[in-house]
């Protein structure tokens, strides 16, 4: 008998999230919304769906225990959750069940892999060894780091990011995934914290001050100058103008694609951790303790909105009649803001 099961040891990626009662009440950090459908994940793979705008919600079948930290929908039937030891979700039937496509085993083995073909395409690359030596680093770390967030611009072409400059792209809905590893501008390999599309562009927010926008012709994401060296937690479409939003209350928007940048006050003294787009237009930011604030004028000005009670946020949607659906340590809750 090994020693992993003598010791009884279960790797959280063999085995299936457990059942709980409370999952809707349980760490959530992520949360999307489709029509009246939402869908939050969340801690040792709690995937929790309501397809009643919120009022009622079920634990869905995940086949890896691991933590979720975003879940994205393209429609009402596909959508990808990820997480932890670089895990990603597909679902084909509105979240009830969910598949593995990827997990940080199989990424570490392409991940070398592709940067092994570089280096031999690229002999002479100072570049391609030094990404093929840390290719190599986190393989032997094991299959511990991260995806922070998905996003998808239809049911086939989309992409993971993560820590320490993890992402990866696929063309065919996930059922194969390629690294891009050596197409982003991130010599230090900071964290990818958000990928979004704003104003006609995708933006990836990152660590101390990283924000990379899509150069589509060459399939690469390049570096864009910011003003402020903290990190980033998230991108928001204001419609004319991308917003990036991170530590301290720190907010800054661009209506040039990036070439420059305007700090916005929008009112949020903590971490801006959450973005959302009302059916009317508005763009709402919330920030780690709860506060949340709301923009009708492309992002130029923020206004606080009134909640009847206000709990710790980590990620948010609209959930439409005027609702907010809110998750965080303590779940997801309903909010009317005022």
């Amino acid at each position: 008998m090994g020693a992993t099961a003598a010791s009884g040891f279960v790797d959280v990626l063999d085995a299936p999230a457990s059942a709980s009662p409370l999952a809707e009440r349980s760490l959530l950090q992520g949360i999307a919304k489709v029509g009246n459908r939402l869908i939050a994940v969340g801690q040792r793979g709690h995937i929790v769906v309501s397809d009643d705008a919120g009022a009622s919600w079920k634990q869905s079948a995940v086949p890896v225990a691991s933590d979720l930290t975003s879940v994205f929908l393209v429609d009402a039937t596909n959508g990808w959750a990820v997480g932890h030891d670089g895990v990603i979700l597909h679902t084909g039937d509105g979240g009830r069940t969910w598949r593995l496509q990827l997990d940080g085993r199989r990424a570490n083995a392409l991940l070398v892999a592709a940067m092994e073909r570089k280096v031999a395409a690229e002999s002479a690359s100072e570049e391609a060894k030094a990404l093929l030596a840390e290719a190599k680093r986190y393989r032997d770390q094991g299959p511990d780091k991260p995806f922070l967030d998905v996003w998808f611009a239809d049911a086939s072409h989309g992409y993971a990011v993560g820590a320490y400059n993890l992402i990866f792209a696929t063309v065919d809905g996930g059922r194969s995934w390629e690294p891009w590893f050596d197409r982003t501008d991130n010599p230090k390999f900071f964290n990818l914290h958000a990928i979004r599309p704003a104003a006609g562009e995708l933006f990836i927010a990152g660590e101390s001050g990283l924000v990379l926008k899509l150069d589509a012709a060459a399939q690469r994401f390049r570096a864009v100058a910011t003003p402020y060296a903290g990190s980033f937690f998230g991108v928001a479409d204001a419609g004319k103008a991308v917003l990036v939003f991170g530590l301290r209350g720190n907010v800054w928007a661009s209506s040039d694609g990036g070439a420059s940048w305007t700090k916005v006050d929008a009112g949020l003294p903590a971490a801006v951790v959450a973005a959302a787009r009302t059916a009317g237009g508005a763009v709402l930011l919330a920030d780690a303790g709860g506060r949340i604030a709301s923009s009708s004028d492309d992002g130029r000005t923020f206004a606080k909105l009134a909640l009847e009670q206000t709990a710790p946020i980590a990620g948010m949607a609209d959930a439409g009649a005027g609702r907010l659906a809110l998750v965080g340590p303590r779940g997801v809750f309903m909010a009317r803001p005022r």
